[in-house]
């Protein structure tokens, strides 16, 4: 009896092991089971949810389309022809499926003198099979400028090849590039004839748009015939820039009058400017492509103060109806125009720390002046409407010669450019022939060493009213937030 009471114990002993382990193992079994149906359903839930993320990126992308096209069509219309504020609710209708989401835009804008400088568009996408799959797009629309080349010029160029030149180099006639360089070369003509002011002698007919006899050129970047740049779209309204200098916060000065000559601007890096006017200058002899030899006044002997001036960043405008020498430093983005000439009369450069860009516009000619720095920086966008840009030609003193106390100037060291030249006349600054100046090799007057590159700060952020090289509006700067 007693051994078979012990073995029913034991039988019933081990029952209740085995359901201990069944019910833990359930149990775990159970987790597991749980778990993974829940992942499950999780994993399902994030990809339905990224799903129509996507799909709201996509109908977000949709609306800044929609107001790149609208601009397209209503320029610089920051409401959507509503006159209100936003945000400006669209539904966005799928070719097969219909109405699936909206967009809804926020738009603002930065602006200079009341004249619109960039659009900047926040769009906002969901769909209605959840709208709680938001997707935030925001692009800034700029039109582009002459900003983005090194040179535009309507008549032909040469480049030297001891010229080293960044960026796009427009021309709408023929060019010879001998120089460095590091992107397109277009010309706007499919031949043209080298002739001796272009170093071919004798000359050399119908050669190609863009031409060279150096091996420091890089004809695989050379593209002709291309459009040719209509000089018209670059006329800046001079008369809208006076306005907006008068009657808009900048700053505006009518002519020198009696005996004067213009006025002397000097930037003095802390955003302002000191205006003094011009009551003396020597007369000298000057050689241009264009204009053969004249007597000019370019060299300041006397000044006298007219005021210092702080520049109003809502407004940094700056009108002169008369002829000016500039330099300085500049600390902020600022425009100036000239109804006659400007002078390049000292260095021009930018303020380290600071959103700096200048554009430089005369109604004629931008002159680098004879009495400049030995090496001389000259930051900028410049544009000679209907002149050229360029330093001319000086000899020292005897026939056509200047003043003796003038003949150092002549020959120049280096001259570095950051900026843009947009010149309707031929550009020089440097005067090959005699062995005036020692080099290697010897030249007649100007700079030994040229080094010119534009500017990728004004591209994405030019100077206000810098001239438009496309009335259509690109994205710029886009970005998914969140």
């Amino acid at each position: 009896m007693s051994q078979m009471y012990n073995l029913h114990t034991h039988t019933k002993t081990s029952a209740g092991y085995l359901l201990v382990f069944v019910l833990v193992f359930g149990s775990v079994f159970l987790v597991i089971i749980s778990s993974f149906v829940g992942y499950v359903i999780t994993q399902s839930q994030v990809i339905n949810f990224r799903h129509e993320q996507a799909r709201a990126t996509e109908i977000a992308e949709a609306g800044l389309n929609y107001y790149k096209w609208y601009l397209a069509h209503y320029p610089d219309d920051v409401t959507e022809g509503t006159g209100l504020p936003g945000p400006y609710v669209h539904v966005y209708n799928d070719p097969e499926a219909g109405a699936i989401g909206e967009f809804s835009l926020d738009i603002s804008h930065s602006s200079y003198c009341g004249s619109i400088a960039s659009i900047e568009v926040t769009s906002t996408g969901y769909t209605y099979d959840d709208p709680s799959a938001v997707s935030t797009i925001s692009a800034r629309y700029t039109r582009p400028t002459v900003a983005e080349y090194s040179f535009i010029t309507e008549g032909g160029s040469w480049y030297g090849d001891d010229r080293v030149i960044t960026g796009p180099v427009h021309s709408n006639q023929g060019i010879r590039m001998d120089g460095y360089h590091n992107s397109f070369v277009g010309s706007g003509v499919p031949t043209w004839d080298c002739t001796g002011t272009f170093g071919c002698s004798p000359t050399k007919y119908d050669v190609d748009g863009v031409y060279t006899t150096s091996g420091h050129a890089t004809p695989g970047l050379f593209s002709f015939p291309i459009t040719p740049v209509n000089f018209a779209n670059f006329t800046i309204d001079l008369v809208a820039m006076k306005d907006r200098a008068e009657n808009h916060g900048g700053i505006y000065y009518g002519p020198s009058g009696g005996s004067n000559y213009g006025y002397q601007v000097v930037f003095n890096g802390d955003d302002t400017v000191k205006i003094n006017r011009v009551t003396g200058t020597i007369q000298h002899w000057e050689y241009s492509s264009a204009d053969g030899w004249n007597q000019v006044r370019n060299v300041i002997s006397s000044t006298s103060s007219v005021a210092t001036k702080t520049i109003d960043s809502n407004c940094p405008l700056l009108y002169f109806a008369d002829k000016i020498w500039l330099e300085g430093d500049v600390s902020q983005k600022v425009s100036l125009a000239s109804e006659e000439d400007i002078i390049i009369s000292d260095n021009i450069d930018y303020v380290s720390g600071t959103d700096a860009g200048l554009l430089a516009i005369a109604n004629h000619d931008v002159l680098i002046g004879l009495k400049v720095p030995y090496n001389l920086q000259a930051n900028g966008i410049f544009i000679a409407q209907t002149g050229h840009y360029g330093r001319n030609h000086y000899v020292r003193s005897g026939f056509y010669g200047l003043p003796s106390s003038l003949d150092p100037y002549v020959c120049r060291g280096t001259l570095t450019r950051y900026g843009s030249v947009v010149s309707n006349g031929r550009v020089g600054t440097k005067w090959g022939g005699s062995s005036v100046c020692p080099g290697p090799p010897s030249f007649y007057s100007g700079f030994e060493n040229r080094i010119t590159s534009f500017d990728q700060d004004q591209v994405d952020d030019p100077p206000p009213l810098t001239p438009k090289t496309s009335s259509v509006y690109i994205f710029d700067d886009w970005r998914k937030d969140g």
